[in-house]
């Protein structure tokens, strides 16, 4: 099943009662390179106050995974508010960082939660998005003559070519959109091909 996932960076900015929030929205595949990212915001922005932070990875209908992080706010006030706005817009695979300079006036909890979720919801408002489409890895064996066939039949179906081996037979490994795999099957069955496919796990 495919989902719509940050097509590139997004960048949105507000300020409440002389306190800027910056927020950041992009596209990432797991913790480790969401938490990396962030250290990098961090040193870009090292006197801001906080980074607080929240992402979904997976598709946003049954997400595998979420993560949010307040950074010294209280507690609930920052990633729990990113996140929720993350719940409701449907979009997998995504992370959003709001950095927060102190303007000198305390916002309470109440109004800590609806500025950081208002950064969240600014910052998706500026979003593209792409698809994200669901590959199979399968491995196709044919005779020799029919190497250029099935490389015409992938094209169709918006597969590639990842490797190819040459022995008695050609053995290629291949990548296409899950949802075209009965076309291709019926395609290889038609070339007398051998066609074996596991989906990526998603």
């Amino acid at each position: 099943m495919s989902y719509p996932v940050p097509a590139e960076l997004s960048r949105a900015e507000i300020e409440i009662k002389k306190s800027r929030f910056i927020a950041y929205a992009k596209g990432i595949r797991d913790r480790a390179e969401g938490m990396a990212w962030l250290d990098e915001l961090k040193v870009q922005y090292p006197d801001a106050r906080h980074h607080c932070w929240a992402y979904l990875l997976g598709n946003p209908q049954c997400a595998s995974n979420a993560g949010m992080g307040d950074d010294g706010e209280p507690s609930g006030t920052a990633g729990k508010p990113i996140l929720n706005v993350l719940q409701h817009k449907g979009v997998g695979d995504i992370m959003i960082v709001v950095v927060r300079y102190f303007g000198g006036i305390k916002l309470g909890a109440g109004g800590l939660t609806r500025a950081y979720g208002q950064a969240a919801q600014a910052v998706m408002e500026t979003l593209s998005v792409v698809e994200q489409v669901d590959l199979a890895e399968c491995r196709v064996s044919c005779d020799f003559a029919q190497e250029q066939p099935v490389r015409h039949q992938l094209g169709l179906v918006d597969g590639e070519v990842v490797s190819v081996d040459y022995h008695s037979q050609v053995m290629m490994q291949v990548q296409l959109p899950e949802q075209a795999l009965p076309d291709f099957q019926a395609a290889m069955d038609a070339l007398g091909c051998a066609l074996e496919c596991e989906n990526d796990g998603r």
